[in-house]
């Protein structure tokens, strides 16, 4: 594997609407975002990373447990409606202009995923160059979910939201496997972030994790599964 410079960045804005102060929440003895930077720290193939944060709050905390913050995230940046994207074209400009130079690859952690572990971050980056991907992206099967399942409801009729013309009861274990994102990695070449505008690329792979190191915390039903993961795992 040849040595890149690989940045990771972790984005973690102040406000929350669905839980306030979520990046900073404690689970388990700890605030949310820190279990994203201890995996961050023991990650082998990271040449660095940082979070991207609006927050003095946030980026005070993480200083003190040794995360650099070394800059505020602009306001537009900031709003519950901005999207990941800008944020991190904005995260890997001031980092390139700060090190003179280009990064090879840049890596998405959000800390809403936090059973994320090390193993999988290397494991991803190590995807991009043992199957020469331009983006890998991490997925967790869809299980009971499934779209073959889903359905929709116009004028009170229930509908199926595939049609197959009939409706499908084969048991789960019979359905063809589907996935989605978890929100956990996003690994691309740093061309597909710039050039391509996109988190993924025309040869985007996918990593695959199980469902328990794919809790998402959005809701207080999400923090309540994630203690009992973490206290279990």
């Amino acid at each position: 594997m040849n040595k890149k410079k690989i940045l990771g960045v972790i984005p973690a804005r102040g406000g929350s609407k669905g839980i306030p102060g979520k990046n900073l929440y404690e689970i388990s003895g700890k605030p949310l975002i820190q279990y994203t930077i201890e995996a961050c720290k023991k990650s082998k193939l990271l040449t660095e990373f940082i979070i991207s944060t609006d927050s003095e709050e946030i980026a005070s905390f993480c200083q003190s447990i040794g995360c650099n913050s070394p800059f505020v995230r602009p306001a537009n940046l900031s709003t519950d409606k901005a999207l990941s994207l800008p944020v991190m074209l904005h995260a890997l400009d001031f980092m390139e202009r700060s090190i003179e130079d280009k990064y090879d690859i840049v890596v998405m952690l959000q800390p809403t995923t936090p059973l994320r572990s090390h193993k999988d971050i290397d494991n991803a980056i190590r995807i991009l160059f043992d199957e020469r991907a331009d983006s890998v992206i991490s997925v967790t099967e869809v299980g009971g979910h499934h779209p073959l399942r889903m359905k929709r409801i116009v004028n009170g009729r229930l509908i199926n939201y595939i049609d197959q013309g009939v409706e499908d009861m084969r048991p789960r274990q019979e359905l063809p496997p589907v996935y989605i994102r978890n929100g956990a990695i996003y690994a691309a070449n740093r061309d597909v972030l710039v050039e391509n505008n996109s988190f993924s690329g025309n040869n985007c792979h996918a990593y695959n994790m199980p469902p328990e190191r794919s809790i998402n915390i959005d809701t207080f039903d999400d923090l309540t599964l994630a203690k009992e993961y973490i206290n279990n795992y």
